[in-house]
């Protein structure tokens, strides 16, 4: 089931009519409707949005009727919602991209440790020496 129709499942059982979620989210009936027909790409803040007024969370949107893996990363102001289905041979593709950016994380902390502890020395032997005129 695609997210669009899920929204509108949701909807349906709520027994909410299109007007009424437009109106919950602030935004056009027609707006609204184009977001359930999968004519409109769903931003992040947008989906939020909707999962808040159907009083659920994204994990449990994206897993109705699912046997999927859902991952939600965010990096600054960069947000991304990516979802994988139980295809065994894409959850190992997945995860051994997440262990490489974990072994890149742990390598930037290191090289960052070592950097602080150069300007550590650099502070140390600088307040030793005097100051000449």
């Amino acid at each position: 089931m695609k997210v669009n129709e899920k929204i509108r499942f949701l909807r349906e059982n709520k027994n909410w009519s299109q007007e009424e979620m437009a109106d919950k989210l602030g935004m056009s009936t027609n707006g609204y409707s184009k977001i359930e027909r999968g004519e409109t790409r769903l931003s992040l803040p947008k989906l939020e949005q909707i999962v808040q007024v159907l009083d659920m969370d994204i994990i449990e949107l994206m897993s109705l009727g699912e046997k999927n893996v859902v991952l939600f990363s965010e990096r600054g102001n960069n947000h991304s919602l990516n979802i994988f289905g139980s295809n065994q041979t894409e959850l190992a593709i997945e995860i051994s991209y997440l262990k490489k950016e974990l072994a890149l994380k742990d390598e930037l902390l290191v090289a960052k440790k070592n950097e602080i502890d150069v300007l550590k020395q650099l502070v140390k032997s600088l307040r030793k020496e005097p100051l000449s005129h």
